[in-house]
């Protein structure tokens, strides 16, 4: 393992294990929305408001993963220029203060080739990456650029992941296993609670690493649920997306969501309740 791997695996390792919250907190970032310079800024806010890692998506034309919510973000981003040099520049402001976890679609990935597409992505000091398209059986050429690189491939699991699939993606997951709590799209949703136990504790059995839930999630007491069900991180996209459209003020908005978020979290400690 090289320096640079310990660098960017330990970083999300440490996060998670410092986090001083039930769980860990990453609001996900679009890139570039509502513009490059606003998107960094509201990166900063969620570090000001107690983010502990930090998702950064990069627009994309077909994202087959979002919801609406997202989507339209993406769209707006890709209307006003951002472009995947821009994206990088913002994980590059970013990454001194939290570990990024750039989060796109296979094609940006391989169109560059996945060497050079993930040694530039290393060069802006990002932690790990997310490819929701990239199945399992077409990810070793990736996972190696990012063992190499010192970047986390992190894969994604769902619900209805059959349960040898699971265990070998489990195996595989480097930084964390993303577990998505629904089947579908992201979105902001009602009564989750009733799944998240079996969502995480099926996730659990299969990987060494920490599971963060994902999708969905959108308020504090569903963050707590989360947290009370076992997940090891919380992440929350479409509600913080949402607000940064909606507000004249969107990093104000969002910081202030994110410190909602991170207080509901911090409720209890479960290590010290433990």
């Amino acid at each position: 393992m090289s320096t640079q791997q310990a660098t960017g695996v330990q970083r999300i390792a440490d996060a998670f294990a410092g986090a001083h919250k039930r769980a860990a907190l990453m609001p996900y970032v679009m890139a570039g929305f509502p513009t490059l310079a606003q998107s960094i800024a509201i990166g900063q806010a969620c570090v000001h408001a107690g983010a502990d890692l930090l998702e950064l998506g990069v627009p994309y034309s077909d994202p087959l993963a979002d919801g609406p919510v997202i989507h339209e973000a993406g769209t707006r981003a890709l209307a006003a220029g951002a472009n995947v040099g821009g994206v990088l520049e913002v994980a590059r402001a970013l990454s001194p203060s939290i570990p990024v976890v750039l989060m796109c679609y296979a094609n940006i990935v391989f169109a560059p080739g996945a060497t050079a597409f993930v040694q530039r992505l290393a060069r802006t000091g990002a932690c790990g990456l997310i490819v929701p398209d990239l199945p399992l059986e077409e990810a070793g050429e990736v996972r190696k650029a990012c063992d190499d690189c010192g970047i986390a491939l992190v894969p994604l699991v769902a619900p209805t992941t059959p349960r040898d699939r699971l265990d070998a993606i489990g195996a595989s997951a480097r930084g964390f296993l993303y577990t998505v709590s629904v089947v579908g799209t992201t979105g902001e949703r009602e009564a989750m609670q009733d799944r998240f136990a079996e969502v995480v504790a099926r996730a659990k059995a299969s990987t060494e690493v920490p599971v963060a839930l994902g999708f969905g999630i959108s308020t504090p007491e569903q963050a707590r649920q989360a947290a009370d069900a076992g997940a090891d991180g919380v992440i929350v996209g479409t509600r913080l997306v949402r607000a940064a459209g909606e507000s004249q003020d969107p990093a104000g908005a969002v910081g202030a969501l994110v410190a909602e978020l991170a207080a509901g979290l911090a409720a209890t400690d479960r290590r010290s309740a433990s």
